[in-house]
């Protein structure tokens, strides 16, 4: 039976749930000039709940629920900055989705309801809890890439992001059944603790191997990226900033519960040592392909869209390296990266979203052509994202490289280190090749490429892309804190 303490740990996502409930229904009865007010509300709600998770205490491990839900350090960081990050995202979608009569309410629901999807993920303790929160995330999002019902990409693109989700979800409740007929139970403590205990079961392996597929998916990395371009280039913009900034954040947790907590990490016995070889292992080719994979296929790509897609596999590439080495060190390195590339990819989507408008996508490498010359201040802002995707110093995603390849180099994996250097070099040329677009080209005629006049986007992105620039700086502090949270 649920007690006080239950309900007092799992607060922040009652409210979020009881919050995004009576938006619905003030959407159902406002009238459409009073209906703005649902998008500060909104915004308010989900900086309410981020406050809730971090009350400015320490974060302590407690459990709810027998030990479902678990609330920790790793959590509370990766709740508190998927709710920031969604956060910025309604301040940079509602201009986008007033332009093209793409339901607002709905938009501002399903966002909330995918965040409190993200928040069980994170917070798993039984292989339940990682299934029930992946699939309110993943079938909001479904209905998020297809809320555009006046557009036939948006329709495939769900079409298809449906399709090989289910196929994805599926295989990771197969890996469940799996490791449940092995290990007899669903909590992730107690699995650990049974496979340890015991001589290394044969079943456990095909069981994390269908897992691990389900995992790939859900980061979008190589092999399992088949999605991910045309999903990112089909959904409104607005969506593909969520899934491409936010659901990384609670993919990486998915990834953590499910392999370090279930499986174990470096210096486990019995069976979890055999275990945590073999997933280090399948980890490390994941890494290795997404980082080729996601780098050449970018450099050939002509539609930004696109190029983020594929530039969003090799980013993953960087973040399986932290996880690859199975310590407290590459588990912080690893969060911190993405970390990172929420806040960067977050502003880059924003730019796009900024100097789109109702007619014009600005989705084509080709749009940016001259763009110093019409908006010097966002051609900027653009630079700083291009520059910190591509880990250039002192930009804030060259720390988040340059600790998963220190993490891999003290873990003993140099090889690893050395393939995520050489990507990064790989990466600067399609990275370089939009700031020189914007620099040195003359803009296309016909196309007048100019920002949005809605002041709160404008200083929003202005304030999260110069972000990047001071955390460039003041890194360490979030650093220690990711430390912290591994213990």
């Amino acid at each position: 039976m649920p007690n006080v303490n239950d309900i007092l740990i799992l607060l922040p996502e009652i409210y979020l749930v009881v919050a995004a409930c009576v938006l619905l229904l003030l959407d159902a009865f406002l009238k459409p000039a009073q209906k703005g007010v649902i998008h500060w509300l909104s915004i308010i709600v989900l900086v309410v709940a981020a406050w809730l998770v971090y009350d400015g205490q320490p974060a302590q491990t407690v459990t709810a629920f027998s030990g479902m839900f678990v609330r920790d350090g790793v959590a509370e960081i990766l709740k508190v900055f998927s709710l920031l990050v969604a956060a910025v995202i309604f301040v940079y979608a509602r201009p986008y989705l007033r332009d093209r009569s793409i339901p607002m309410g709905e938009f501002y629901t399903l966002t909330i309801f995918a965040s409190v999807g993200i928040m069980f993920l994170v917070s798993a303790g039984s292989l339940v809890t990682v299934y029930l929160g992946l699939e309110l995330l993943t079938l909001s999002s479904y209905a998020l890439v297809a809320l555009n019902r006046d557009s036939g990409l948006s329709s495939e693109a769900a079409i298809k992001y449906f399709v090989l989700g289910a196929l994805a979800s599926g295989s990771l409740l197969y890996g469940m059944s799996m490791v449940y007929g092995a290990t007899h139970s669903l909590d992730l403590a107690a699995i650990h603790a049974a496979v340890a205990g015991t001589e290394w079961p044969q079943l456990l392996t095909f069981g994390l191997i269908f897992m691990i597929v389900g995992i790939g998916f859900k980061l979008g990395a190589a092999p399992f990226h088949m999605w991910i371009p045309d999903v990112y280039q089909g959904a409104p913009t607005a969506v593909t900033i969520f899934i491409g900034s936010a659901q990384k954040l609670a993919a990486f947790g998915m990834a953590y519960r499910l392999l370090a907590t279930g499986m174990g990490s470096v210096g486990a016995v019995g069976g979890s040592e055999v275990l945590v070889h073999q997933w280090q292992i399948m980890i490390a080719v994941l890494a290795v392909l997404s980082l080729a994979i996601g780098n050449l296929v970018a450099i050939v790509q002509t539609n930004l869209k696109r190029l983020l897609a594929y530039s969003t596999i090799s980013h993953m590439g960087y973040l399986l390296i932290g996880l690859v080495n199975a310590t407290p060190e590459g588990y912080s390195a690893s969060m911190f990266y993405a970390i990172s590339y929420a806040l960067t990819s977050a502003a880059a989507f924003g730019v796009i979203l900024v100097l789109a408008r109702s007619g014009f996508e600005c989705e084509e490498i080709d749009d940016l052509k001259g763009l110093n010359q019409r908006s010097p201040w966002f051609a900027f802002l653009m630079l700083l994202v291009m520059f910190s995707l591509a880990g250039v110093p002192p930009l804030f995603g060259f720390f988040g490289k340059l600790l998963v390849l220190q993490a891999a180099i003290s873990a003993g994996m140099l090889w690893l280190a050395i393939v995520g250097a050489v990507a990064a070099i790989i990466g600067l040329y399609y990275y370089l090749r939009v700031v020189k677009v914007m620099y040195f080209d003359q803009p296309v005629e016909g196309t007048d490429v100019r920002a949005q006049s809605d002041l709160p986007m404008r200083w929003v992105l202005s304030i999260n892309a110069l972000a990047l620039l001071v955390l460039g700086f003041t890194w360490g502090p979030l650093f220690a804190w990711c430390q912290k949270a591994f213990g």
